[in-house]
């Protein structure tokens, strides 16, 4: 099998060689060249020492020299180069207490997570593939290195990744790595909240992201996301609906475009169903105000797992409006651009139409007709540059004040008024006919 190497990494590597030492392309770059994937990086492992690395190369900076990793420039890019090694014991389900070089390559790949992630190749030798990774490819199987139990005792993490690397691949997870995935899945709590994000949100933006089911069926999201469990465990008897509350959030992730406000918007956009869920006397079941109580749920969520500002500002907005149904008629369309924000009202009928998609057929089309009007309205009133938030008004505090109101809260007040009013009836934004407006008010 050949595999086209960059041209720099090929020359880091035979920079390596035609001194005496071993070198390989090694890990994720060759697993995602096989695929015929892209690789965002590429990883050098090699036999020399770090110092022996640094002294090959004019431009080299210390990237993580205590575990082997030196960082070598070729002009305006960077590419890591770490000696073979063996990692110590694992004292806290993360990191090794010590690390060990090595000359061995296939002491280096055996420490590796996953058969696809522990292949070597360079022009030279070609393909190093001692535990069978292309085979485990060929069969679409995510499979641990070794043991999985102590490939997971060593670093917990590698429980998040192999689901995410199933979810972005396509592959199913082989039957004694899921063995070992739910014997330690208790073991995450030691992993940070940022490590977990960033196997979420790649797991979430996945062409997979109904693979959470697997998650939650190891006992994985139970340790940091116990919420989606509680969702996954909730059934909806109502005729607006054909799955669990969890099983409806799923279609609904695979429903929306992979952007992450959305998919997260679709993830915890029924969060708070679970506690507000009543019977009535037929039986049929009903969440009064979920939205508003999911909307506490998924600020807590992402708080928790240290999302950004802005990521939770624009989630934690969309599910508490994803339920705001309105008839499609310009003024409510009007109103509902500015309650939601012009911004998020495009990710709003995304998360729409996402929802209705994943419900049941009971008046789906009647639904979809209504989001469709709406749609349309909404564009109508973009070209015709109608106003719906103050920064749009045709009259600001100044102009008010120019009138002889008093500055404070009453004029706050009355541009919010006459807000409403440019609301209803748009031809009223003009300077002039606000200002009439506003002089009767006073």
């Amino acid at each position: 099998m050949r595999i086209t190497l960059p041209e720099r990494v090929d020359r880091i590597i035979t920079i390596l060689q035609n001194h005496g030492y071993e070198a390989y392309a090694v890990g994720g770059c060759v697993r995602d060249s096989i695929l015929g994937r892209r690789p965002e990086d590429w990883d050098i492992t090699t036999s020399a020492m770090p110092e022996e690395t640094k002294a090959l190369f004019h431009r080299t900076f210390d990237t993580g020299i205590e575990h082997g990793t030196v960082t070598v420039l070729m002009g305006d890019e960077g590419f890591e180069v770490t000696t073979y090694r063996i990692d110590g014991e694992y004292e806290d389900s993360r990191h090794p207490k010590e690390v060990m070089f090595t000359r061995n390559l296939k002491e280096d790949l055996l420490r590796r997570d996953f058969t696809i992630n522990a292949m070597a190749y360079n022009e030279k030798d070609g393909l190093v593939d001692i535990f069978g990774g292309i085979r485990d490819i060929k069969d679409n199987v995510i499979r641990c290195v070794g043991n999985a139990r102590e490939r997971f005792s060593e670093d917990a993490l590698r429980i998040l990744r192999g689901v995410r690397f199933a979810s972005q691949l396509g592959f199913r997870i082989e039957e004694g790595t899921r063995c070992g995935m739910e014997k330690l899945a208790h073991t995450l709590k030691k992993i940070s909240a940022e490590r977990i994000q960033a196997e979420l949100v790649k797991i979430v933006m996945s062409d997979r992201p109904e693979l959470l089911r697997d998650a939650y069926e190891l006992g994985i999201t139970g340790v940091f996301l116990p919420e989606f469990d509680r969702i996954m465990e909730t059934d909806q008897e109502t005729p607006h609906h054909m799955y669990s509350v969890g099983g409806h959030t799923l279609h609904a992730m695979k429903n929306v475009r992979a952007d992450k406000v959305l998919r997260l918007t679709m993830l915890l956009h029924d969060m708070g169903k679970p506690a507000l869920k009543t019977i009535d006397e037929e039986g049929v079941a009903h969440f009064k105000r979920h939205a508003e109580e999911s909307q506490v749920i998924a600020k807590d969520v992402l708080k928790r797992l240290k999302f950004d500002n802005d990521t939770l500002n624009k989630v934690t907005r969309l599910v508490c409006f994803h339920d705001y149904r309105m008839p499609a008629t310009a003024k409510n369309v009007r109103r509902a651009m500015n309650q939601i924000g012009e911004d998020l009202f495009p990710y709003y009928m995304e998360v729409r139409r996402a929802d209705v998609l994943a419900q049941s057929m009971y008046r789906r089309d009647e639904k979809i007709k209504n989001l469709e009007e709406i749609e349309e309205l909404y564009q109508e009133i973009v070209q015709a540059n109608q106003c719906v938030a103050l920064k749009d008004l045709a009259v600001s505090g100044k102009d008010l004040i120019g009138l002889g109101m008093k500055p404070g809260k009453e004029i706050g007040a009355c541009l919010n008024k006459l807000l409403e009013r440019v609301i209803e009836e748009p031809k009223y934004n003009e300077k002039e006919k606000l200002l009439k407006l506003a002089s009767e008010w006073m």
